[in-house]
């Protein structure tokens, strides 16, 4: 089964974010290698990058081998995301107030120290990739629960059955369940009273 054009934009976003996450993960590697992997501040990118591309990049597999992978569902990635963005959150503010000793403006090292200006302007990425990842896995859990909750408005309630890769929003109409049961037999007295 294709995607869908839903489906299409989420991968689309899926891997926008892993290349982003790469960007970071090599920085914060970098960063670290300077350092000697010595600083917390320093490694909690480089530990966040390594979970998040391990699971996104497990979630974007499983929803292409299957057509029903439960990882692809809305109510796994909001959750998913709701996840990343708090720990992103967290861990970048506390990395960016240790990193704000060292100054953005990288010209300031005497130019006698190569590594150490080199480092300074990798950090200097690593702190505006850090942002930019964040604010990527927040835009993504928003968009993803507002078009969900719409759906879901709309009566296409099957959007939390299926994986959103393969969403129709009008694929599921006929499917809706009532609050009279499905019955092999008539069920004439259910209709009548019920409310």
């Amino acid at each position: 089964m294709a995607f869908s054009t839903v489906g299409r934009t989420k991968v689309a976003a899926h891997v926008f974010l892993l290349l982003i996450n790469i960007i970071v993960l090599a920085l914060s590697t970098r960063v670290n290698q300077y350092q000697d992997y010595f600083f917390i501040a320093d490694r909690f990118p480089f530990i966040l990058s390594i979970i998040t591309f391990v699971l996104l990049g497990l979630m974007t597999i499983l929803d292409f081998a299957t057509n029903n992978s439960y990882t692809g569902r809305a109510q796994f990635e909001i959750g998913v995301f709701s996840v990343f963005g708090i720990f992103w959150l967290a861990f970048n503010a506390f990395s960016t107030s240790r990193w704000n000793s060292v100054p953005f403006n990288c010209g300031v090292i005497p130019s006698d120290f190569p590594d150490t200006i080199r480092w300074c302007q990798e950090l200097a990425a690593l702190r505006v990739f850090v942002w930019i990842e964040w604010l990527i896995i927040f835009f993504t859990t928003v968009a993803t629960l507002r078009y969900a909750l719409s759906q879901s408005s709309r009566g296409n309630k099957h959007i939390f059955q299926t994986p959103l890769s393969r969403y129709e929003p009008n694929s599921g109409r006929n499917n809706i369940t009532t609050n009279v049961a499905n019955y092999p037999f008539n069920n004439e007295y259910y209709e009548k009273n019920s409310y």
